[in-house]
């Protein structure tokens, strides 16, 4: 009776399996597994200024240079969903790439093969830029319902939208090669917003908490938290304007890490 019924349970896995391929060459990695999270310490190595006025959704460095794409919600009119260079002694953006407010809110920005890649809200609408002079090459199309965080391994476009799911692209036709879900303690965990590619692991600001998770891309688990609310304390206290964190940048060159947010005043080094 057993080994009948084992057979059975059997029969139901493998056709349960072949019920789940699709023709589509994309892949979904996930996993239930519950796995410990680490929680890493920081120290703070400095900081140099920042615009109050940008409304931080995307940031990089790229050849020593500071990259940021902001956004212009509907109850901060000052706010332009631009793409430019910060300049490090003043904190101003400056501005390469402005989108129209009344269509487009800015999000994530992504520098691969000597493209910019940037993507928008609610549009499922992305822009092509050549990443020296910032001309507009073309743009392209996504299925995920929103565009929020961008980042890249070197291989892949990586892209958040809000969900418990990343979703990487091929940079050449733009369109999904396979998707992660991201997992914390065996349940999905959303909201995963702006990206940075560090050392092998996806680093994430998770909206509305002022925590950056480590996420092992192989398994789209959690792997290590990082309290980033002292700090969020410290701007706010400085800065009572300031928004959630958003923004995170790693210099592949100096090994050095960069945190800001939303109308912050400054950029704060932080090494974990």
């Amino acid at each position: 009776m057993k080994f009948r019924l084992l057979i059975y349970i059997l029969a139901l896995v493998v056709l349960n399996s072949c019920s789940n391929k699709e023709n589509s060459s994309e892949e979904t990695t996930t996993t239930t597994l519950t796995v410990p999270v680490e929680n890493l310490t920081f120290k703070l190595n400095g900081t140099f200024p920042h615009d109050t006025l940008s409304f931080t959704e995307g940031f990089l460095v790229h050849n020593g240079q500071f990259i940021e794409s902001t956004g212009s919600p509907d109850d901060k009119p000052q706010a332009k969903s631009e793409v430019g260079i910060l300049n490090t002694k003043t904190g101003k953006l400056d501005a390469k790439v402005e989108l129209d407010r009344s269509i487009y809110f800015g999000e994530g920005v992504v520098i691969l093969n000597d493209k910019l890649y940037q993507v928008t809200y609610k549009n499922q609408q992305g822009f092509i830029y050549d990443a020296k002079s910032f001309k507009k090459l073309g743009d392209f199309k996504y299925a995920n319902l929103e565009g929020w965080g961008l980042t890249t391994d070197g291989k892949s476009i990586i892209m958040s939208d809000g969900t418990s799911a990343l979703t990487y692209l091929d940079p050449n036709t733009q369109k999904p090669i396979k998707t992660i879900i991201v997992t914390r303690g065996g349940q999905p965990l959303t909201m995963i917003n702006e990206l940075e590619y560090i050392d092998g692991y996806i680093y994430a600001n998770v909206w509305l908490s002022n925590n950056i998770v480590k996420i092992d891309p192989a398994t789209g688990n959690v792997v290590a938290n990082i309290d980033m609310n002292p700090i969020y304390a410290a701007e706010k206290a400085d800065n009572p304007n300031a928004n959630e964190m958003n923004g995170i940048a790693y210099d592949h060159d100096t090994k050095k890490i960069y945190v800001t947010g939303k109308m912050w005043s400054k950029v704060y080094e932080i090494a974990f």
